[in-house]
């Protein structure tokens, strides 16, 4: 009887360690840390925004309309809390990439009302923030890549056999990942350069 339970005991020892909980686990935290990142490079473009639109304002005053939709977009996204729990709501999530996209288009739309401006391209403050805001934009690309290949990591996790019964047993689900409303607009990188005064 003792080797009975022993050799029960061994069976499920082996069992449990194919089950996939540990690499759920690091592929959750994975999502997390990359999510957290992806956050980071928002927050610091959206820190860059009234500073920018304030020495646009000093030069263009009568922009009135786009500076208004910037401050505006950049509101939006800050009502948004982007909690860990926002990767488990699809609908939550959806909100966040919308806000995230119009706060894009306005920072593009700002952009291009710059160049109607020759004095503002000129200013020192304006272009400091503007390679800042190009640092921004590529730091954000490389943070939703990161956070795009954890997703789909843990994705394949969640959906593969045998790891899809651990992940049923413990509630694991599939989680969704980073998309763009219009793929023709992104296909095209936004000139942010302005060239030299």
């Amino acid at each position: 009887m003792n080797n009975l339970l022993r050799s029960l005991i061994l069976l499920l020892v082996l069992s449990l360690s194919g089950c996939g909980y540990n690499t759920l686990q690091s592929t959750d935290e994975q999502i997390k840390a990359s999510w957290g990142e992806v956050l980071n490079q928002y927050q610091r473009r959206a820190d860059l925004i009234p500073n920018l639109v304030n020495v646009v304002k000093g030069f263009a005053a009568q922009e009135k309309e786009v500076l208004l939709g910037v401050t505006n977009a950049r509101s939006r996204v800050g009502s948004i809390q982007a909690t860990p729990e926002l990767l488990n709501d699809p609908e939550a999530f959806a909100k966040f990439q919308s806000a995230q996209g119009e706060l894009s288009g306005a920072l593009s739309r700002l952009l291009v009302v710059v160049e109607k401006y020759p004095e503002l391209k000129s200013d020192a403050n304006f272009r400091e923030l503007q390679a800042q805001l190009e640092g921004t934009e590529n730091r954000i690309a490389v943070a939703r890549n990161r956070y795009i290949k954890a997703v789909q990591e843990y994705n394949l996790v969640v959906r593969s056999f045998p790891t899809n019964l651990t992940a049923m047993v413990f509630g694991y689900k599939v989680k969704p990942s980073l998309t763009v409303d219009d793929e023709k607009a992104i296909s095209t990188a936004p000139k942010v350069d302005f060239g030299k005064p």
